[in-house]
Parts: C-alpha cells; sequence; structure tokens
C-alpha cells in the first residue's frame, strides 16, 4: 500500500518512508542537522506524521509511528514501534524510545536521554541534562534521565540530568525528582519523595508486564 504525502508537505532526499504512512499538511521530512545529513531518515510502515512537524535526518524509527501536530524531533535517534510523540512536543538529538513510548504534548525530551518500552511522559513534562549549563564541560557532560520500562512520569514534572525512574514507577504531577526512583515506587513533592508503592494502588495498570 502507498503512502499518502500532502501536496504542502516536503521529503527531502534520503528519506525512506514505510508504505501505509500519512504525511498531512507542511510537515518537513529529513531535515539537515549536526553531522548526520548524510544518514538517512528512516521511519516505518504505517505512520501518521500530522501538520507542522518536522523531523531531521539520521534517526531510525519504528512502525506505526505517530505525532501530534507542531512536533519537532532532532537528528541520530532511535525510537522503536508503537511510538507517539503528542502535539508540540521536542524531542532533541541521540534520544532512545523503546516500543510503545508515549510522550504526551507539550513535552521536553532532551539529548542523550533513553526512556524504555511502555513508559509514558506526561504533558507538559521537563527532563533535563545538564547539571551546571555554564560550566566549561557543559556540552560533553551532558546526560539525559533514564526512565525505565513501564515508569510514568506526571503532568508537569520536571526530572534532573542522570536520574534513573525505576522500572513501573510513578511520578506525580508537578514533582521536581533530583535523585534516581526505585522500581515500583511512587514520587510525589519538591523535591520528589517515596510515598508508597505502585503494588498498593489496585487500579495500578501493570500492562508493561504481560
Amino acid at each position: 500500500m502507498s503512502s499518502s504525502i500532502a501536496a504542502t508537505a516536503v521529503v527531502k532526499t534520503n528519506v525512506i518512508l514505510g508504505d501505509g504512512s500519512v504525511v498531512q499538511d507542511y510537515v518537513i521530512l529529513g531535515e539537515a542537522g549536526g553531522q548526520t545529513s548524510e544518514f538517512p531518515l528512516e521511519i516505518g510502515a504505517d505512520a501518521v506524521i500530522r501538520s507542522h512537524a518536522v523531523v531531521y535526518h539520521g534517526s531510525k524509527i519504528g512502525r506505526r509511528f505517530q505525532t501530534g501536530h507542531g512536533v519537532m524531533i532532532r537528528e541520530s535517534n532511535q525510537f522503536g514501534s508503537y511510538v507517539s510523540i503528542g502535539t508540540h512536543s521536542i524531542v532533541e538529538h541521540h534520544v532512545i524510545l523503546g516500543d510503545h513510548v508515549r510522550v504526551h504534548s507539550n513535552a521536553f525530551i532532551p539529548e542523550f536521554t533513553t526512556v524504555e518500552e511502555w513508559a509514558w511522559i506526561g504533558p507538559s513534562v521537563t527532563l533535563t541534562n545538564a547539571l551546571y549549563p555554564l560550566s566549561r564541560r557543559a556540552k560533553s557532560d551532558l546526560r539525559g534521565p533514564h526512565i525505565l520500562k513501564g515508569a510514568i512520569v506526571g503532568a508537569n514534572a520536571t526530572v534532573l540530568p542522570g536520574v534513573t525512574i525505576g522500572r513501573g514507577a510513578l511520578v506525580g504531577a508537578g514533582a521536581v525528582v533530583v535523585r534516581d526512583v526505585p522500581d515500583g515506587a511512587v514520587v510525589v513533592g519538591n523535591p520528589a519523595r517515596v510515598v508508597r508503592m505502585t503494588d498498593d494502588i489496585v487500579a495500578y495498570d501493570r500492562r508493561f508486564e504481560r
């Protein structure tokens, strides 16, 4: 099945777009960035790229990828299948997103972040990667957070550089996470602290364990 590409969309050279994909108005695929303009942008089958999204060269994205409107995705990323990036979210370069990751609207995912499969990043979440932004070594010392399998980061939370959010953990809305979160823990507040475990929440969805 062929793909549907709007007349106003720009699909540059060296873009590999999977069959059955939909590219809406004013999308740009294959924007050059950094050192990666010579490497292809690969997007798997059945993607839906909504209007005004910009995706740079040099990334490999699995099948059934979806974006909201106005998404910006930089170069040198690796995304699994069934990944969703919400409206007006930004994903910087050298980011890894596993299968079934969902990034909601207005989120910021910085360089060198890893989000494992089935993890969710809530709306307006800010992940950070520069502990001392004005340091002379700031660029070489960048470390994004590591969000483990099935973890959920709630709306408006902020996660500091290099922090690990444990497997199946839950970060409450508006939390400021300054240290690692244990597997299965629920953390809230500023600074975030453990208040309970997800095993104690009857309604908690642990689909990532299936």
